[in-house]
């Protein structure tokens, strides 16, 4: 088993190579690959320094797997080429997402539709995973109308370059801007660029990619969302019109029993979830879950995930084990 990761020197690249030690996931030869600028440089793994390559060397290889971590201009480019010399492609981008011949994952939800054809298979953006993971079983038992949610995303969602702003904004030092605005102290309805329609591109993508991960084009989702101050977890209101009425408890069980959710639920003891619960955690969790009292058959949610591993790491490791689990490569 040879195993690329492509961005490796990245921040979501190192969470991967994180990820993959914790759950041991087994391969007889990594591959790092990064950009020139960063070939001939090493990462460690597992207390092992390897070399940092570039797409070609790794390419020669022929690596069984490789995961995509390296921005959507890369992945357009360079994933056909994997794609090509037989290794199966999990990227992490959004250059693939909704294309209709390409399958959108989330492992608990649709991993079992994969085949060994699939040999580019998109990883869904940090957001939407983490809702689709609660949205699943109420659409399963109730049926889900209609969704509206606003999140409150942390800064490691953009990356690097926007943890060092937010860093040096408290420690009062000029530096480069990831933001056009100052982010501490700071909430910005602003993630992604601005589309025709007035929505942004991470707003959009919410709409589109639950539609897609949950096979239902009669969806209605509407987004709003929101970068916040925070590190290491993504949070999200979510308000929920179901087709039929619900008994609060037994959505809360069905809740509790679902594939890589935790509840947290007991406010009267200050327990709901937190982005800083959620940090280094592959768990969604939600909260606050109450009754909608302005109209019938609605629920109100707090979800809360660690973005960079659930929403992005984790996940695609996720997808990698289903893979070699069901001999798919």
């Amino acid at each position: 088993m040879r195993l690329a990761v492509v961005g490796a020197t990245g921040l979501v690249g190192g969470e991967i190579l994180k990820v993959l030690k914790e759950r041991n996931f087994a391969f007889d030869e990594l591959i790092p690959v990064a950009s020139a600028k960063s070939v001939g440089s090493t990462v460690t793994f597992n207390g092992k320094p390897y070399p940092v390559v570039g797409v070609d060397e790794a390419l020669a290889k022929r690596p069984q797997i490789a995961i995509f971590s390296a921005g959507g201009g890369t992945s357009l480019q360079e994933a056909p080429r994997f794609a090509e010399v037989g290794t199966t492609v999990i990227d992490n981008s959004s250059a693939w997402r909704m294309d209709p011949t390409k399958k959108l994952v989330v492992p608990e939800i649709n991993a079992h539709t994969l085949t060994k054809a699939d040999k580019i298979i998109a990883n869904p953006n940090c957001s939407t995973i983490q809702m689709v993971l609660v949205l699943n079983p109420l659409h399963k038992r109730y049926g889900v109308k209609r969704v509206v949610v606003s999140t409150y995303q942390s800064v490691t969602g953009t990356g690097k370059k926007a943890v060092d702003q937010l860093m040096n904004e408290r420690a009062g030092v000029d530096g480069p801007k990831a933001y056009p605005h100052p982010i501490d102290f700071n909430v910005l309805p602003h993630i992604d660029v601005f589309l025709d329609n007035g929505y942004t591109k991470e707003e959009m993508k919410m709409v589109n990619e639950t539609k897609k991960i949950m096979g239902d084009d009669s969806l209605r989702v509407t987004s709003t969302t929101v970068r916040v101050p925070t590190l290491g977890g993504h949070s999200e209101a979510v308000n929920v019109e179901l087709a039929q009425d619900y008994d609060l408890a037994d959505l809360r069980q069905l809740l509790a029993q679902a594939p890589g959710v935790v509840v947290m639920d007991d406010p009267k003891q200050n327990v709901y979830p937190m982005p800083i619960v959620s940090h280094g955690r592959d768990e969604t969790f939600v909260g606050r879950i109450r009754r909608d009292e302005s109209q019938p058959n609605t629920v109100n949610l707090w979800v809360v995930a660690d973005n960079l591993r659930k929403g992005a790491a984790t996940n695609a490791v996720q997808i990698a084990e289903y893979l070699v689990a069901n001999k798919l490569i």
